[in-house]
């Protein structure tokens, strides 16, 4: 009896110790599944950063473009330039 006994329990803890492997399979979808969020996360919170960069840049490049209109306008005026005049040095 105790033949059968130690077979059986033999037979027990070799399907025991195939169900870790599911349970091995099944953690690690876990933890990957864990750093995938953790990793979108992080991809959203760069994407939402360089959105507002962007977006920062888009306001400089205007201001450039109307500070540019502005250089072309005075070069293009034939008006003296205001300032001190030749003539005067200090002494």
């Amino acid at each position: 009896m105790n033949w059968l006994k130690s077979i059986i329990k033999k037979y027990w803890n070799l399907l025991l110790g195939q169900t870790t492997i599911d349970e091995k399979v099944v953690e690690t979808y876990h933890d990957v599944k864990d750093k995938v969020e953790d990793v979108i996360e992080d991809v959203q919170e760069r994407v939402d950063a360089v959105k507002t960069e962007f977006n920062d840049v888009k306001e400089a490049v205007k201001e450039v473009a109307n500070q540019a209109e502005d250089v072309i306008e005075a070069a293009t005026k034939k008006k003296k330039r205001k300032g001190r005049p030749k003539g005067s040095k200090n002494k």
